[in-house]
């Protein structure tokens, strides 16, 4: 079957209605033509891609329904929803819907959702899920995340209390045994508590956790070195106790002088289930702030530098909109274009810097992301198939092991374009 191109420049998502909307300011893409590049992810059966569209959504849509008491219109909407994603086609958003007209022209309705490019796919299942549950329209349900019982309780949870804690013994290590520290704490994500469990004197993070396919964590902290400190742009992933040492590591390079100002994008609204908000970020300073010791005085000091201006909080539009990077607006390309470095967190940032497409393995990360307007690094857990920057030998060894090294979350990389 031969699929619409997924190339074809639109303009970003509006922050208010989660729709695409005309914007003078789009940039045209300047990544290397469709015919030389990979071929687009779509739901093959058997892929990854197949089993989120066929199995996680459909959870997902019953978790959402039992964790909040949706009222019958919202019920019957997911219901409708539930439907079209297991038996029916692609269908619109309705002609009600803040914000449908800018969908309207999209190339995919009436397609089977496995057959259309799977970050598109994804992008607008969650714009669907919101609309069900009327989080845009006007009335008592707009504006509450469907999300949040998940994410406050995970914030809420023991763990993250022994995680805070361990905190107190950073400052007994070395000061490049810190910075690696909190580099690769930040980059697992809710395996982040192997980085903040750090005994004085004991081996670095990077003996004790395996599976780092890519570390170009060297070239990160020269990057930070060269010249006075400047902007950092940190693109978050998830909320909770993922992002809680995102917000660490900021202050770290706040406080250690890598950075004059660090600017943490968001998303504008809620989106692909855990990712981070404005209202998530506040959660989480306020779970710093209750701490004590390291973790509180972090809290603190990053409390302060919202309020001067050093800690900068954009929700820009495009965060959640269903195409790659080499699509960013133009005021987005002059964020990233004057910062000294932007740091993409997690899967989804990933496939947006290089493209959700099926790179061979051992393409150079540079490549994917020559059209990135400044110093880029990913700091990414591996949980979907796409994958670039790999050796021969690296790829060689790790397809030899486990069939879902790709997926599973047990391999990360650091990965740096200068």
């Amino acid at each position: 079957m031969t699929h619409p191109s997924h190339d074809a420049g639109r303009a970003p998502a509006d922050t208010d209605t989660g729709t695409t909307t005309a914007s003078a300011s789009t940039s045209a893409p300047v990544s290397a033509p469709a015919e030389d590049r990979a071929p687009v992810v779509v739901g093959t059966p058997g892929s990854f891609a197949r089993g989120v569209l066929d199995e996680r959504h459909p959870a997902l849509i019953e978790r959402v329904r039992r964790a909040t008491p949706y009222p019958p219109a919202q019920q019957r909407a997911l219901d409708a929803l539930l439907d079209e994603i297991t038996q029916g086609p692609v269908g619109r958003l309705h002609d009600s819907e803040p914000g449908a007209g800018a969908w309207r022209d999209e190339p995919y309705y009436g397609q089977r959702w496995a057959d259309v490019p799977f970050l598109w796919a994804e992008s607008f299942f969650y714009r669907r899920l919101l609309a069900a549950l009327g989080y845009f329209a006007p009335g008592p349900w707009r504006g509450v995340d469907p999300f949040a019982p998940f994410k406050n309780a995970e914030l809420a949870g023991a763990q993250v209390d022994g995680e805070l804690s361990a905190l107190d013994r950073l400052p007994a290590l070395p000061p490049d045994e810190r910075d690696r520290t909190l580099l690769l704490s930040s980059l697992w994500g809710n395996r982040a508590d192997l980085g903040f469990r750090l005994s004085a004197g004991g081996a670095g993070l990077g003996d004790q956790v395996p599976g780092l396919v890519v570390d170009d964590s060297p070239a990160l902290w020269e990057l930070l070195a060269a010249g006075g400190p400047g902007t950092v742009c940190l693109v978050a992933d998830n909320a909770g106790p993922e992002l809680l040492p995102d917000l660490v590591l900021a202050d770290h390079l706040l406080a250690t002088g890598r950075a004059a100002r660090v600017v943490l994008h968001l998303k504008p609204y809620p989106y692909y289930v855990s990712d981070a908000t404005t209202a998530d970020t506040l959660a989480c300073l306020d779970r710093l702030t209750r701490a004590s010791g390291h973790a509180a005085a972090a809290g603190e000091r990053l409390r302060r530098a919202m309020t001067d201006g050093r800690m900068v909080l954009r929700a820009h539009p495009f965060s959640c909109a269903p195409y790659s990077y080499d699509r960013m607006p133009a005021d987005l390309r002059e964020d990233f274009a004057s910062a000294t470095l932007t740091v993409m967190k997690g899967d989804l940032n990933y496939r947006r810097l290089v493209g959700d497409r099926h790179w061979p393995a051992t393409t150079p990360f540079a490549q994917a992301c020559a059209y990135f307007p400044g110093p880029v690094a990913a700091l990414r857990t591996l949980k979907c198939d796409v994958m670039t920057g790999l050796t021969s030998a690296a790829l060689a060894e790790l397809d030899a092991g486990a069939k879902s090294w790709r997926t599973s979350g047990t391999h990360a990389l650091v990965q740096v374009r200068a």
